[in-house]
């Protein structure tokens, strides 16, 4: 076994690592950009290795630096995380050249299946289902409109190194083939150094469904049964779970035989992930082979209890692998949300800053549920521009699925993020969508429950009448706190409260009257639709999370101070709530409302971002839809269209320009 490793890597997966290897007693080294200097993975390391700028091509992607890390340090060997070099064979040959082990697959695998266009290839003289297309190198947009044709629309145009959802566009017409062939050859060029797209079938109403596979350097190979990762937003996964809710023993049994025998094929030796792509009648194509460690690693850990970092470490040392398929089993259900930094009211548009508050739910095992955090943040550091926005990968296993959703939900409630914006309420709001609950999954789920894009719900119902009373019992706690303040002007007898209040929830009304027993206040709502909740808690004024009971059953409630009230936040819903006596309420009626400067002469940067492009001219007259300009954040070209006819009046940024949110680039006449 090793005496020390380095990780190739940064963020959550160098800090995922690290764990193992600590368990392991395996000492460790750290690698930074100028970035992440002060990056908790650095923190966690025993030895910590400077690379040089942030963008990743002068720093994570410089072999040579990393080599000569390995070298300084006396590390025997190198764990790539995923990303970055994780899938290149010329990686592992540069570490082998040194007499330095790479743990992960041999560089034969990685060259067979770590290329897409290669992999697919492969994989059809291995007789694996394929999904249909064109494998071939494309040169120009005219001949990729040439090919969608022949396959017949939709397409998917991919890059042939891409992952991560980079470099893969969705086409419908020849315009769109040429739009889409553009923009992924050209995100690819930055992400992968690797230019090649190639064109397939896209399978309507399809499922992402992948295989773990776990190999040795004997031949050994075993699967780990499947993922499903179907709730993806722009090509990127958003929620996985394990097992999935579409297959049965007999169609788990097949794909986990299909991705073994290819993976044999390769003489695969370490840990790593066949994707299918499949239809809802169980039918399954093979996608790609990802030649690493999966983001989504932690639910397959949960539900099999292998680490399968460690199993990685151990196949690298030469180890046999000790785990045979028939003890193989699936225990519970776990799901798994990653928590990004971006903006889901924004059409999930990056957003970058200072972490003012970092606080998730505290990882634990309790009452056959377990909640499990990889992060690699802690409050008070920054979300850099130059890396992928992931902040942390949320993980719940239960005994069940529903369990196990049910839990995530309280989870998310618990995780308390500000200084910058997350998709924390989206994943809230998801795991309440009775679509999700019931398992009726596609790849298109998000685009086809979100069309017009997401905005924070309403209270309304159940959660109406659940957010109204926690805001009452909020109310009702500042208010006993008042009662022992000492000196009040009524001597001799304390400050009493009156009994009938008002709550607002934004505009909605909800008349209350209180009663307080023991350690619990008694909600009574009266007017309408009458009923009554028992609500208790120890919360504390200033807390972000309130921890509590509502009838007899947990709630978990963010809580931030804002005028006269709180913003509370449960279950995806937001709301301003705030609690009157009547007299206040009747006054508070005639407060006149602040209206919002329009904005609608101007072009507004959405999010943080290099300005790439500008595709109009002053004095332009543009239509609705035509492309404006292209801003580039985290690795992610956006392109910015006119939302109406409009005539292009002045320009107030160039091509290079780093642009803050709402920075203004044009203004229209």
């Amino acid at each position: 076994m090793f005496r020390k490793i380095l990780i190739a890597n940064r963020g959550e997966i160098a800090c995922r690592i690290i764990k193992t290897a600590k368990r392991m007693g395996l000492a460790t080294v750290a690698v930074y950009s100028d970035a992440d200097a002060d990056a908790l993975h650095v923190e966690m390391a025993d030895e910590a290795i400077h690379l040089g700028p942030p963008p990743a091509a002068q720093s994570y992607l410089l072999i040579d630096k990393i080599v000569a890390a390995c070298k300084e340090t006396g590390a025997e060997a190198v764990h790539p995380g995923y990303g970055f070099l994780s899938e290149r064979a010329a990686f592992a040959k540069a570490l082998a050249d040194s007499n330095i082990i790479f743990i992960g697959p041999n560089p034969r695998a990685i060259e067979a299946m770590g290329d897409k266009i290669e992999s697919k290839k492969f994989a059809s003289a291995a007789n694996v289902n394929v999904v249909p297309g064109y494998l071939g190198v494309i040169e120009n947009a005219e001949e990729a409109v040439r090919i969608a044709r022949d396959i017949g629309y939709p397409v998917m145009l991919k890059a042939s190194a891409g992952g991560g959802g980079k470099g893969m566009r969705v086409a419908f017409t020849d315009a769109e083939v040429i739009e889409g062939f553009t923009r992924a050859r050209s995100e690819a060029a930055s992400s992968f150094g690797d230019d090649r797209v190639f064109v397939e079938k896209f399978i309507v109403n399809p499922r992402h469904i992948e295989i773990q596979v776990l190999g040795d350097k004997y031949g050994n190979v075993i699967h780990l049964n499947e993922r499903e990762c179907s709730i993806q937003r722009r090509n990127q996964k958003v929620i996985e779970e394990a097992p999935s809710p579409l297959l049965d023993e007999k169609t788990r049994r097949e794909m986990g035989a299909q991705a073994v025998a290819l993976a044999k094929a390769v003489d695969y030796d370490s840990a790593g992930t066949v994707e299918f792509v499949a239809g809802q009648d169980k039918s399954f194509y093979f996608l790609e082979m990802n030649t690493r460690l999966q983001v989504e690693h932690p639910v397959t850990e949960l539900i099999t209890g292998v680490d399968l970092v460690e199993q990685m470490i151990r196949v690298a040392a030469g180890e046999p692998l000790q785990l045979k398929q028939e003890n193989v089993k699936i225990n519970g259900w776990a799901v798994e949300s990653r928590i990004y930094a971006e903006d889901p009211t924004r059409n999930f548009l990056p957003s970058i800053g200072r972490l003012v508050k970092y606080r998730p739910p505290e990882e634990k095992r309790e009452g056959g549920v377990t909640v499990r955090n990889d992060t690699g943040v802690t409050e008070g550091r920054e979300i850099s521009i130059h890396y992928d926005p992931m902040i942390a990968k949320l993980v719940t296993h239960a005994p069940d699925r529903l369990r196990a959703i049910v839990a995530q939900a309280d989870a998310l409630d618990r995780f308390a993020i500000d200084g910058i914006r997350h998709n924390i309420p989206f994943l809230s709001s998801l795991m309440q969508s009775p679509r999700w609950r019931s398992g009726n999954l596609s790849t298109g789920f998000i685009a086809e429950e979100y069309p017009e894009g997401f905005s924070a719900p309403r209270p309304k119902g159940e959660v109406a009448h659940t957010i109204a009373a926690i805001a009452t019992l909020i109310d009702h706690i500042g208010n006993e706190r008042k009662r022992k303040i000492s000196g009040q002007l009524r001597g001799g007898r304390p400050v009493e409260f009156e009994r009938e209040r008002v709550c607002m929830l934004g505009d909605e009304r909800f008349d209350v009257t209180l009663d307080a027993q023991g350690e619990s206040l008694i909600v009574r709502f009266v007017g309408g639709d009458e009923r009554t909740h028992r609500v208790s808690s120890h919360w504390r004024p200033g807390e972000i999370v309130l921890e509590g009971e509502i009838d007899g059953r947990p709630i978990f409630v963010q809580a931030r101070p804002i005028l006269n009230g709180h913003e509370l936040s449960h279950q995806g819903v937001a709301v301003a709530a705030r609690v009157y006596t009547q007299r206040e309420a009747e006054l508070v009626a005639y407060m006149p409302k602040k209206k919002d400067a329009g904005v609608s002469k101007y072009l507004l940067c959405p999010m943080p971002g290099l300005v790439k492009t500008i595709d109009v001219t002053e004095g332009q007259e543009v239509k609705a839809g035509d492309a404006l300009c292209m801003v580039e954040a985290m690795k992610m070209e956006n392109v910015l269209r006119a939302e109406r006819d409009v005539t292009v009046k002045k320009i107030l940024a160039k091509p290079g320009d780093s642009l803050a949110v709402d920075a203004v680039i044009m203004e229209f006449g």
